[in-house]
């Protein structure tokens, strides 16, 4: 929890130093809610998906915020108690494709076993294409963690590693009515082979208006040093606002 609060302090300090900046700067602002209820004779379950998003940009500097909270039942029984929050800032050079960039995120997973995680770090980008409408990007970073696990449910497991962390985003707008995004990782830890993290978050929006869409997700996380994954398919509202 110090770590949680920590991390917020940052972003409240991100948010007070932009908003020095100049009139020039950029605000955008997300949040998405998606999940599903089945509920027969047999049993019943539930799933609630909560994702904010917060971006501040300028021409050189972006800065982003953003916070998840997955809460899941299944027959009574606790599926899914999921925290995570990261702040990211990319630094650009001009109009060049390549920029760097540097991250600080918190997760707490009651599904993959994750008690408290810490991630800090950075690396470089690679736009593959950049266009209003397309988008395909690259990176490539290093990122120290500090982490608390339960191993076997039930085995503490307190250790630090560096990880190689490799990131695939992409963003398809079709007519602007139609909106396909994603963010996937790949996370290796450097000193051990068979410790390796996958993260996979891609949603589909169809724009209501241009501040609301229907949107369908699709999130999958996988943590090899805690043999745990889950793979969440919901639907629900967008709701979005540039300022």
């Amino acid at each position: 929890m110090k770590r949680l609060v920590l991390l917020w302090m940052v972003l409240l300090y991100g948010l007070s130093v932009s908003a020095q900046f100049s009139d020039s700067v950029h605000y955008y602002i997300k949040y998405a809610s998606t999940g599903s209820v089945n509920m027969t004779n047999d049993g019943n379950s539930f799933l609630l998906n909560n994702n904010m998003g917060f971006k501040i940009s300028k021409k050189r500097v972006t800065l982003n915020m953003g916070a998840s909270y997955v809460y899941g039942k299944q027959d009574h029984n606790i599926t899914n108690n999921d925290i995570s929050t990261a702040l990211d800032f990319n630094i650009y050079r001009g109009e060049k494709k390549i920029y760097f960039w540097g991250l600080a995120n918190y997760d707490k997973s009651y599904s993959l076993k994750i008690n408290d995680r810490f991630q800090g770090g950075g690396g470089a980008a690679y736009d593959v294409i950049k266009r209003e409408n397309a988008t395909l990007n690259l990176s490539e970073g290093i990122l120290f963690e500090n982490s608390d696990l339960f191993l076997h449910d039930t085995i503490p497991d307190v250790y630090q590693t560096f990880r190689n962390s490799f990131r695939v985003y992409y963003k398809w707008v079709i007519k602007d009515i139609i909106v396909l995004e994603g963010s996937n990782y790949l996370q290796n830890s450097l000193s051990h082979g068979n410790d390796y993290i996958i993260k996979c978050n891609n949603t589909l929006a169809v724009k209501l208006r241009s501040w609301l869409a229907i949107t369908a997700a699709m999130t999958y996380n996988k943590l090899n040093r805690t043999e745990r994954e889950n793979l969440l398919m919901t639907y629900g509202l967008t709701v979005e606002k540039f300022f």
